[in-house]
């Protein structure tokens, strides 16, 4: 058994049910934030350019922009629903890693938005590490797959 085995094992069999109401909320949160840069892409454009980290042509901002919005959406659902709750979060981890240091870390006034990131962050890699719980869509599925194999 590799370790990764191990690591996800270990995650499935060591997650209580209350993890599954913050990680619900956890995708609300992400949800809401694409829709955010969804309705408001000019503010993602310039958060970007205005980041002292970050010049990079129009068209990598562009791919940015799309990334950050579409992972946000979709991997925000995912995450409520509990659907690929590791590769959701795993995608969202570079995002809110580049929010905690190269947005709200190095902005000139005091932003409020860095410890919900902070805090985002952290769930997000703990997600990465413990899956999805009792209470997703992952659960069902894997034990749909173990019936059928189970019948056959």
């Amino acid at each position: 058994m590799t370790p990764i085995d191990k690591l996800v094992s270990w995650g499935d069999h060591h997650h209580p049910k209350i993890l599954d109401l913050a990680r619900m909320i956890l995708g609300i949160i992400l949800f809401i934030k694409g829709i955010q840069f969804l309705n408001k892409a000019a503010y993602l454009r310039d958060l970007i350019i205005e980041t002292p980290a970050v010049e990079q042509p129009p068209e990598v901002i562009s791919a940015i922009i799309i990334y950050v919005t579409y992972v946000h959406l979709v991997g925000g659902a995912a995450i409520f629903l509990g659907l690929f709750t590791r590769l959701a979060s795993l995608l969202q981890v570079p995002i809110v890693f580049g929010a905690v240091f190269f947005v709200n870390f190095l902005s000139t006034f005091v932003n409020t938005e860095l410890w919900l990131s902070v805090l985002v962050l952290g769930l997000l890699v703990m997600y990465v590490i413990i899956g999805s719980g009792p209470l997703s869509l992952d659960r069902v599925i894997k034990e749909y797959v173990d019936e059928e194999k189970k019948d056959s």
